[in-house]
C-alpha cells in the first residue's frame, strides 16, 4: 500500500493563491537535475483526489486491475474497521480487572449511577466502594442530593454502560471502552480525509491503538476520554464539512475550453454555500463536549476560529480578492449559528434529568436563597443553574490543594509525571525479592510520545514555512486541548487531562512518518522521473526505500514500547523488579 507524503499533498489553504509556475531560478536549475513542482490544477487543489497504490504494487502482488480497484474501495471501511477490531479487543479484554474501584471511579461511577435512576447525583457515604465490589444490589441510592463540579454527559455515558451491566467494574467501563474503540476507527477515517490516504489514516488510528494513555482511559469509568471523543467526533465534523463545500465551489466555478477548473472572482466573493449539516453536527459534538467538561468551551472556541480561516482559504483558492470580506459577508453569521447556539443549546439540555426534579444540588436556589435581584424575570430552574455553574467555576479556579500526582502542564508532553491508578504488592515466588506487583498507570507509550515532540516540530515549521493546512489544523487540535491548562498552572492538574490531544499527536507523527516515506512514483499528482521519456529515478527509488525502512522501525519500536508497558496498563502480576525496570523515569514512581 503506497501513501502519501506532505510535500505530495497539494491545496494548502494558505498556499493555493501563490502563482503555480515554479521561479525562473528553479527553471534554470533543471539543467543541474533539479526537478520543479508539477503545476497542480484549480480542482485538485480545492478537493484534493485520494492517492491509490500504483500499478507496479499490484503487479508484484500478482493482483488483476478489476480485484485491484475493489481492494482499494474495499480498504477505505475496510482497513480502518480492522484497526478498530484489534483496539477493541485489546481495550474490552478483562475490561472488569482490576474489581476496584481505582482513582476517580469512585466519584464518576457512582455519580453516574445515581443519575441514571433518579436524574441527579447523590451524596455517598464515604465507606461505601467495597460495599459496591461485595454486592451493589444491597446499596441503596442517596436521596440527598451531591455536590459535583462537571456537567452531566460523561456520567450519563457511564451510567448507559450500568444500566445494560450492572453496577460494576465492568459495567461502569463498558461505555468508555466503546468510545475508545470508536475513537480509533473515527481517526482512521479523519486521518486518510486529512492526508488523501489510506494508509497513513490506519497509520494514525494504529498509534492512537496503541497509545498507553488512551488505552488505560479507554479501560476507566473517567470523563476525559469521554470529552476526547466528542472533540474528535466535531474535528471529523469540520472536516468533512471542508470538503463538500469546496467541493460546492468548484462545482460553481467556470470551466475554459480545455476542460480545466478556471477561478472567479465574483463566484468565489458572492456564492453562498448554503445548507451545511455537518458543521451543525460538529456544534452538537462541541456541546457534549463542553457538557462533558468545560475546557470543552476552550475547543470551541479555537475550533471556530479554524473553521472560519478554512474557509477563507477555500474562497482564496477560488479566486476571490478579498476573501476575508466574502467570508465575513456570507460565511460567518451561519458559521456561528450553527456552532455556539447549537452548543449552548446542548449543554443547557444535558441537565434536564437535574431541572425537572426538585431535589438536585441548589436545585431550588432561586426559590430560597436566591429571591430578589434584576435577574427575577428569567425562570427559577435558568437562575439556580447559573448560580450552581458559578460556584463551580469558584470551585474549579480555587483548587490549589498539593496532590501526589499532579503535575505541570509543561511536563506533559514528556510524560513527566503519570498517575497511577491502582497499585497492589503481594508476596509472590517468582521475584527475587520474593514480591509482586500491579498497577495500572495512566502513562502514554513513551516513544510515541517521544516522538510526538519532533513531530509537533515538524508540523510548526510545515504550518509556518510551507503554509500547510494540515499541519495547522493538527497544531490547533493540540493547542485547543493543552494550551488553555497554562493559565491555570496554580491549580491541581494530572497528566491524563492531555488524553484530549492525543488523537492530534498521532496525526502529528503520522505526519511526520509520511514526510519520511516521501511521495510514491507514479502515483497521485507527484512522479518521480528521471528522464523526459519516464524512466525512474533511481535517487528518488533509494531515498524512498530509507525512509521506508527509517519509517518501519519507528512504528514497530512504538507497537514494541506499548506490548512492553503492557503489564502496568492492565494491572497484570509481574515481578517487583519487573515493575522497577519499567519505571524509566524517578517520577514515575
Amino acid at each position: 500500500m503506497t501513501s502519501t507524503a506532505p510535500e505530495a499533498q497539494q491545496g494548502n489553504d494558505a498556499g493555493d493563491h501563490a502563482g503555480d509556475q515554479p521561479p525562473s531560478w528553479q527553471q534554470r536549475l533543471r539543467r543541474f537535475g533539479h526537478s520543479p513542482r508539477p503545476e497542480t490544477g484549480l480542482r485538485e487543489r480545492l478537493v484534493p483526489p485520494y492517492t491509490r497504490p500504483g500499478r507496479q504494487f499490484w503487479d508484484v502482488l500478482a493482483v488483476p486491475p478489476g480485484l485491484a480497484g475493489r481492494l482499494v474501495r474495499w480498504a477505505a471501511w475496510g482497513g480502518p474497521l480492522l484497526v478498530a477490531l484489534v483496539a477493541g479487543v485489546l481495550r474490552f479484554w478483562n475490561l472488569g480487572s482490576p474489581k476496584a474501584v481505582i482513582f476517580d471511579e469512585t466519584y464518576y461511577a457512582k455519580d453516574a449511577w445515581a443519575l441514571v435512576n433518579q436524574g441527579y447525583e447523590g451524596s455517598w457515604p464515604k465507606d461505601v466502594d467495597k460495599l459496591i465490589l461485595n454486592d451493589p444490589s444491597l446499596v441503596d441510592i442517596p436521596v440527598d442530593p451531591g455536590y459535583v463540579v462537571h456537567p452531566p454527559v460523561g456520567k450519563w455515558i457511564i451510567g448507559f454502560g450500568e444500566q445494560l451491566f450492572g453496577f460494576t467494574p465492568f459495567g461502569w467501563r463498558f461505555m468508555v471502552a466503546l468510545l475508545g474503540t470508536v475513537s480509533i476507527l473515527m481517526l482512521c477515517r479523519i486521518g486518510r480525509r486529512l492526508f488523501r490516504s489510506t494508509f497513513l489514516g490506519c497509520l494514525a488510528g494504529t498509534l492512537l491503538a496503541v497509545d498507553g494513555l488512551h488505552f488505560v482511559m479507554s479501560r476507566t469509568a473517567l470523563l476525559d476520554l469521554v470529552l476526547m471523543f466528542f472533540v474528535l467526533a466535531a474535528f471529523g465534523c469540520l472536516l468533512i464539512d471542508r470538503d463538500r463545500s469546496r467541493r460546492k465551489l468548484a462545482a460553481a466555478l467556470p470551466v475554459d475550453e480545455e476542460g480545466l477548473l478556471r477561478p472567479d472572482a465574483h463566484i468565489a466573493e458572492t456564492l453562498r454555500l448554503g445548507w451545511r449539516p455537518w458543521r451543525i453536527a460538529a456544534g452538537l459534538m462541541l456541546g457534549l463536549a463542553f457538557a462533558t467538561k468545560w475546557n470543552g468551551l476552550y475547543i470551541l472556541a479555537a475550533f471556530g476560529v479554524m473553521a472560519v480561516l478554512w474557509d477563507v482559504g477555500a474562497r482564496r483558492t477560488a479566486g476571490a480578492v478579498q476573501p476575508y470580506r466574502a467570508v465575513v459577508l456570507r460565511d460567518l453569521l451561519p458559521a456561528f449559528v450553527s456552532t455556539v447556539p447549537v452548543a449552548i443549546g446542548t449543554y443547557v439540555a444535558s441537565w434536564t434529568g437535574w431541572i425537572v426534579t426538585d431535589k438536585g444540588y441548589y436545585r431550588n436556589w432561586a426559590a430560597t436563597e436566591g429571591k430578589g435581584g434584576s435577574w427575577t424575570w428569567l425562570p427559577d430552574w435558568l437562575r439556580s443553574l447559573w448560580h450552581y455553574e458559578y460556584q463551580v467555576y469558584e470551585f474549579h479556579v480555587g483548587l490549589t490543594s498539593g496532590h501526589t500526582y499532579e503535575s505541570n502542564p509543561w511536563s506533559w508532553i514528556v510524560l513527566g509525571r503519570p498517575v497511577s491508578y491502582f497499585y497492589e504488592e503481594k508476596t509472590c515466588l517468582t521475584s527475587e525479592t520474593g514480591k509482586c506487583a500491579r498497577e495500572v498507570l495512566a502513562l502514554g507509550t513513551p516513544l510515541l510520545w517521544w516522538a510526538a515532540c519532533v513531530a509537533l516540530l515538524y508540523v510548526l515549521w510545515r504550518w509556518f514555512f510551507r503554509r500547510d493546512w494540515r499541519a495547522g489544523a493538527i497544531a490547533c487540535g493540540v493547542a485547543a486541548g493543552w494550551v488553555p491548562w497554562f493559565f491555570y498552572q496554580e491549580r491541581t492538574i494530572f497528566l491524563f487531562y492531555a488524553v484530549v490531544f492525543v488523537p492530534f499527536l498521532c496525526l502529528a507523527v503520522t505526519m511526520m512518518i509520511g514526510a519520511l516515506l516521501g511521495p510514491a512514483a507514479g502515483t497521485g499528482t507527484e512522479h518521480r522521473l528521471g528522464t523526459e521519456t519516464g524512466t525512474a529515478d533511481p535517487t528518488g527509488e533509494r531515498r524512498r526505500t530509507l525512509g521506508a525502512i527509517a519509517a518501519g522501525v519507528l512504528v514497530l519500536l512504538i507497537v514494541w514500547n506499548f506490548v512492553y508497558f503492557w503489564p502496568i496498563y492492565t494491572a497484570t502480576s509481574i515481578p517487583d523488579d519487573s515493575w522497577r525496570d519499567r519505571m524509566w523515569l524517578d517520577t514515575w514512581v
